[in-house]
């Protein structure tokens, strides 16, 4: 059997030689958007800088709420890079909130799925159905949500606190990193990486999972995501799917455009 290139398999940048330009396009086009009259309104979830939430409230802001997390292997970004793509669900009357987080080395991914229990738990404030999608690592993290136990966390927050995730590209299978650049800020072992990898760890006992990949990304991508479908699709409605055409960092593009199947199904998920 051949032996997998693992850092060719994850190393997203590498592989996708325009990456630079598509982020650089991301800042320009959320900044647009932002100054369009789309500014967030800003929540704090914890004390620290870059614990806070951009939220963009749909024009009748009573309904379900779709929390989308950033990726950027958990060492890079904010939410500013990514304004834009709550086009797509406030169009439709949903409003939209992104949470930052802090970033590896300063913490550990583990620290960052705490973090983001903390946000969700402020956004459950609003009393609100909570839909949580994300990208790349910010789709382990959607999934980590959906398997969260919200009234070990808090016994005042409902149990389904969480009534969706929906990863696009995500990573769920966390040990495969390890040997590979990627681990120089996350600085996991095989031990704490397995313990932070949703595939391992408690299968969610509601709700319902999508895992989406771009029709171009590598091998490890689909298994990542089928993966996960398969494991938990024994307890839970999931459903896998590709992006046609689409990289790693174009598979989220569709989020922006309200008529995408990509915001229909997350349209779909918010009101079921």
């Amino acid at each position: 059997m051949t032996a997998i290139d693992l850092e060719a398999e994850y190393n997203n940048r590498a592989r996708v030689p325009e990456s630079g330009e598509l982020i650089a396009g991301w800042a320009r086009d959320a900044k647009a958007w932002r100054e369009q009259g789309h500014a967030p309104r800003g929540i704090s979830y914890g004390a620290g800088a870059r614990n806070t939430i951009d939220y963009f409230a749909a024009a009748n802001d009573a309904g379900p709420v779709v929390v989308f997390i950033h990726g950027g292997y958990w060492q890079a970004l904010d939410a500013s890079f990514f304004s834009h793509l709550s086009r797509g669900l406030t169009s439709h009357g949903i409003s939209v909130a992104m949470p930052n987080y802090d970033l590896c080395p300063q913490v550990s991914v583990a620290d960052i799925v705490a973090q983001m229990r903390a946000a969700v738990r402020e956004l459950a404030k609003l009393g609100r159905p909570l839909v949580i999608a994300g990208h790349s690592a910010g789709g382990h993290l959607a999934a980590c949500m959906l398997a969260t136990d919200w009234q070990v966390i808090d016994p005042a927050l409902p149990k389904k606190t969480v009534i969706a995730a929906y990863a696009i590209s995500g990573l769920f299978d966390l040990p495969p990193l390890v040997p590979t650049s990627i681990n120089k800020a996350l600085q996991m072992d095989e031990a704490s990486a397995r313990a932070a990898s949703p595939l391992f760890g408690p299968v969610p006992g509601h709700g319902s999972l999508d895992a989406v990949v771009g029709g171009e990304e590598s091998s490890e991508y689909f298994r990542q995501s089928r993966s996960i479908v398969d494991a938990w699709g024994q307890a839970i409605p999931t459903r896998y799917g590709t992006v046609p055409g689409a990289n790693h960092f174009t598979a989220i593009a569709p989020l922006a455009d309200p008529e995408s199947a990509m915001v229909l199904r997350l349209k779909a998920l918010s009101n079921a």
